[in-house]
């Protein structure tokens, strides 16, 4: 793993992860069954284009997303607190093969911790179904993958509310899956800048 000591969100940390899969699209690269996406094809003309202009394309931002950027550092000194632990802060993540990246909300000992911190009523949900939601699969399985994490805390904030903890092992035969699906989806990429280029 190739770490990069930058503070998320920072012009920075955007530029690191220009043009390349990150762990919050892996759902767009596979399935939780580990097969093609059908959202596949979109991405990759979007980091294709990335790479072609050097710049991030605008990422889709509303109140949710704003309150839970605002809430997580809350959310991380309750988790803190609940597992008794120090979680310490890391930004941005490689893969050795330097193609694929993520950025953990924390990394804890051998293990990391995934904060999310949803409205309400869809933290109510989690509460109540009490596991890791499918929409979270892969980027968990993703970080696990490139950071070498033996484990990772799904942790669902609300203030008024208890949180959730949901500590997931890695599924080693879906992340088998991911790495094969990101090695060929990599290559397209590659092959699609290089046409653009040379058109």
């Amino acid at each position: 793993m190739i770490v990069h000591n930058v503070i998320q969100g920072t012009e920075e940390w955007m530029k690191l992860r220009v043009g390349i899969p990150t762990a919050s699209v892996f759902d767009q690269i596979v399935t939780t069954k580990g097969e093609p996406s059908k959202s596949r094809i979109k991405l990759l003309y979007k980091l294709a284009g990335e790479q072609l202009t050097g710049c991030k394309a605008e990422s889709f931002s509303n109140n949710h997303i704003q309150r839970g950027i605002e809430l997580e550092s809350q959310a991380r000194s309750v988790y803190s607190m609940m597992r008794e632990c120090e979680v310490q802060e890391v930004g941005f993540c490689l893969d050795d093969s330097g193609r694929w990246g993520c950025s953990p909300d924390g990394m804890v000992g051998e293990g990391i911790v995934e904060i999310k911190c949803p409205s309400l009523p869809v933290h109510v949900e989690y509460l109540l179904k009490g596991k890791l939601p499918a929409d979270y699969f892969q980027q968990v399985h993703g970080q696990m993958m490139v950071t070498g994490a033996k484990w990772c805390d799904f942790f669902s904030f609300y203030p008024e509310i208890k949180p959730l903890m949901v500590q997931v092992e890695p599924d080693l035969k879906f992340i088998d899956k991911l790495r094969s699906g990101l090695v060929a989806f990599c290559q397209e990429l590659d092959e699609t800048v290089k046409r653009l280029q040379e058109a």
